[in-house]
């Protein structure tokens, strides 16, 4: 009898172990029907590519969402949205990722919406549209990198545009304000920060101690690094990588002012109401120590706008002094200021 009874209970416990082990099975199984498909979101960028696939690989584990991006000049990007606009039902791009002058643009031609959310409420509205229509994600400025052999041999370092020009024992690199856009963004911010003339006047002196004009934003920062230069005029996105990699160089911020490119997001006007909502939620991430952590990871050192973020506050140079004045120049006027360094700076003779 006690055999029996002993059979029974074992059988009873073996049939509740398989009927909890079932319940769990199908759970799962059910949790696994119910996830939500992937969702698809189509985005404009004038970024790199290899930027743009990093942000939305990470994006895709976090959220199931992954965003497409076509990467495009500022002038296919605002095709694309003059395009996107005359549809009724809906275009095909939800967001745009670019530089603000682009943005700028896709906001006066009513290409964009406006955005307002807890997250793009934390960013200085030097870094947004004034209607919202945009809002600024990083920062890239202009700043000195110097070699360390130099900085151990001089003590009146220059940290200002006026002092630099007037440094004598120094060799300077810098990328050529024709060959890239953040380089001749800061010739157009200087002539808007301090007139023609005087911006002019500053690059005449500065000009014979320029040892190279490169072609690209890294060469004058590993020409630093390297000692084949004192200091060079550089984006910051580029020496932080160049400093990372433990080459000897220090950065100095112009405390007269310098310039930024700032990168933002925008909502597409006439986007799918199901894509402009993912859109969002896409724009509120990059404002995040979640992205700028992807980014560093991967060897992208842009400076994120949102100063509630853990990497904007341990940020050595947070506080740096951007030129106040904004370069509204039309694409005509611009050829017009290079024209004119070229011929009153870069080859100038008296």
């Amino acid at each position: 009898m006690k055999r029996y009874t002993l059979f029974i209970m074992i059988t009873a416990l073996l049939v509740i172990v398989i009927a909890a082990g079932s319940a769990y099975l199908s759970s799962g199984l059910r949790t696994t029907v119910q996830r939500h498909p992937m969702q698809e979101l189509t985005a404009y960028t004038s970024l790199p590519t290899e930027i743009a696939a990093v942000l939305s690989e990470e994006y895709e584990k976090e959220y199931n969402i992954r965003v497409n991006f076509v990467q495009l000049s500022s002038e296919q990007i605002l095709k694309r949205l003059d395009e996107q606009s005359r549809e009724e039902n809906g275009g095909k791009a939800a967001l745009v990722l670019a530089d603000r002058e682009t943005l700028d643009r896709a906001a006066v031609a009513g290409y964009l919406v406006p955005y307002i959310s807890e997250k793009s409420d934390q960013v200085a509205d030097s870094f947004r549209h004034p209607n919202r229509y945009w809002t600024g994600v990083w920062y890239d400025p202009v700043v000195f990198a110097v070699n360390q052999d130099y900085l151990r041999t001089h003590l009146d370092l220059p940290n200002s545009w006026q002092q630099l020009a007037q440094q004598r024992d120094i060799r300077i690199g810098t990328t050529d304000f024709m060959a890239a856009d953040a380089s001749s963004n800061l010739l157009y911010s200087m002539i808007a920060e301090y007139g023609d003339q005087r911006a002019f006047e500053i690059w005449r002196r500065i000009q014979p101690k320029i040892m190279q004009y490169s072609k690209y934003l890294h060469t004058p920062v590993r020409q630093a690094g390297m000692g084949e230069v004192d200091l060079s005029v550089a984006v910051l996105s580029e020496t932080l990588r160049y400093v990372h990699d433990e080459y000897p160089i220090r950065i100095l911020y112009p405390v007269d002012g310098t310039s930024v490119v700032i990168y933002g997001t925008g909502i597409v006007f006439r986007a799918v109401e199901r894509d402009a909502h993912a859109a969002e939620g896409f724009a509120d991430w990059l404002l995040t120590d979640e992205a700028q952590f992807s980014l560093s990871q991967h060897r992208f050192y842009f400076l994120t706008t949102n100063p509630m973020t853990l990497s904007y506050q341990m940020f050595a140079g947070k506080n740096i002094n951007v030129f106040k004045n904004r370069p509204y120049f039309s694409k005509e006027e611009k050829q017009i200021l290079l024209d004119r360094w070229i011929k009153e700076v870069r080859f100038y003779e008296e």
